[in-house]
């Protein structure tokens, strides 16, 4: 095992906590499923970014090998790519879409 690969896995893992305590305890006041539906959608995306980079890094902290055999061995990670890519859509689809919400009249 790496330890400064650890050490940085560690680091955006304690991030991800902290994202989460802090999206979490925020009020979102709204009345229309719809927007707390998008702001789940956002937050999902906004903390679960810190923790997919977070398992960069641990998949890159267990590898053993070096030089060519590395890649070779990193290569079955290569699904581990659309996790961040999944959350980064959730982030901006739920940002986009409850930025441009209507509030409805009363």
């Amino acid at each position: 095992m790496r330890v400064f690969e650890a050490m940085v896995a560690a680091l955006l893992v304690i991030a991800g906590i902290r994202s989460l305590v802090k999206w979490s305890g925020r009020r979102f006041e709204a009345v229309d499923a719809t927007d707390h539906a998008l702001y789940a959608l956002f937050v999902t995306g906004r903390v679960g970014l810190w923790f997919a980079f977070a398992g960069f890094f641990a998949i890159y902290a267990s590898v053993e090998s070096q030089g060519r055999a590395a890649l070779d061995e990193l290569e079955q990670y290569r699904w581990y790519l659309i996790v961040p890519l999944v959350l980064s859509g959730f982030q901006l689809v739920g940002g986009w879409f409850l930025g441009r919400r209507i509030p409805p009249e009363s």
